[in-house]
């Protein structure tokens, strides 16, 4: 059995998926825009993450803009019909690689057209709205206007599911008035634990939950504290990481990404990694950012 197949199964709608897949973010250029220095690498990585099990894979057309959607294009095109292939929209990259929201109609049906077509697909299985209320996290706000758009598209036979991404609780409950919704994709880890109260609730409601920068946000103590549990266990941090969010709640679903081979090979080997209680106990001790 690979790796990917020990981290368990979950769901994305109506597909069953690895709950250890693939963010695609980190195969642009630097800060995310313009092409990557070793284009071949970046479709090997592709290529081994899928031939390793993996099959869901995150992207959106605005890292690059458009190179990952066509980096997966040409690594991975024609898919698999086990791949879940999941998308962003919402935010845009001016002439100096600067994020800007682009949550108008034009906007975000331009944004799923470009998706489909740099992707070579007819439909999107699941696009995420990612909020861009605020460039720092989430806040409230109402998204009714950007849904009520792609829920459009979604009768238009261009969207299969919807998630949401950047969101708060009450953001997510509102977005349920007006359409199913099937995953939330907020930044969350280890030290990073504010949105505990909203995994549990979308688990019982078996919604995947879909974290970003496992690493992101630690203290230097905080750090310093998973470091050690890592070396305890001859892993590294990034492994350790990922353990502690697969045996978090069942509902979780990893996309850690890089541009290295190594690093991937890394990643997908923590679904082999199994927490011990007391490597949990130090980890659930870290005191959640204010």
């Amino acid at each position: 059995m690979s790796s990917v197949k020990l981290s368990g199964t979950g769901t994305l709608g109506d597909r069953q998926v690895y709950r250890l897949g693939y963010g695609a973010m980190q195969l642009a250029g630097p800060g995310v825009f313009g092409p990557p220095k070793d284009p071949e690498t970046a479709i090997r990585v592709l290529q081994e993450a899928v031939a390793s099990g993996v099959n869901h894979i995150d992207t959106s057309d605005f890292y690059g803009p458009h190179v990952t959607n066509q980096l997966i294009r040409k690594a991975l095109h024609p898919y698999s019909d086990e791949l879940c292939i999941v998308t962003k929209v919402s935010a845009r990259r001016d002439e100096k690689g600067n994020w800007l929201p682009a949550m108008s109609p034009a906007e975000l049906t331009q944004a799923v057209e470009d998706n489909l077509r740099n992707l070579g697909l007819d439909a999107l299985e699941v696009v995420n709205l990612r909020s861009m209320l605020s460039a720092h996290g989430p806040v409230e706000g109402s998204l009714e206007g950007p849904l009520t758009t792609l829920l459009e598209l979604k009768e238009r036979g261009l969207i299969r599911h919807i998630g949401l991404s950047n969101v708060t609780a009450k953001q997510v409950a509102d977005a349920q008035k007006l359409t199913p919704i099937v995953c939330v994709q907020n930044q969350y880890n280890v030290a990073n634990r504010q949105d505990d109260p909203l995994i549990d609730a979308l688990a019982a409601q078996n919604i995947a939950w879909v974290p970003f920068f496992p690493l992101g946000g630690f203290t230097p103590l905080q750090a310093q504290e998973l470091n050690d549990v890592a070396t305890a266990l001859d892993a590294t941090p990034m492994q350790v990481a990922l353990a502690w969010l697969l045996q978090r709640s069942p509902n979780i679903l990893l996309i850690p990404g890089t541009s290295s081979l190594q690093h991937l090979r890394e990643n997908l080997a923590a679904a082999e990694l199994i927490l011990p209680a007391d490597a949990l106990a130090t980890l659930d001790n870290l005191q959640p950012q204010s």
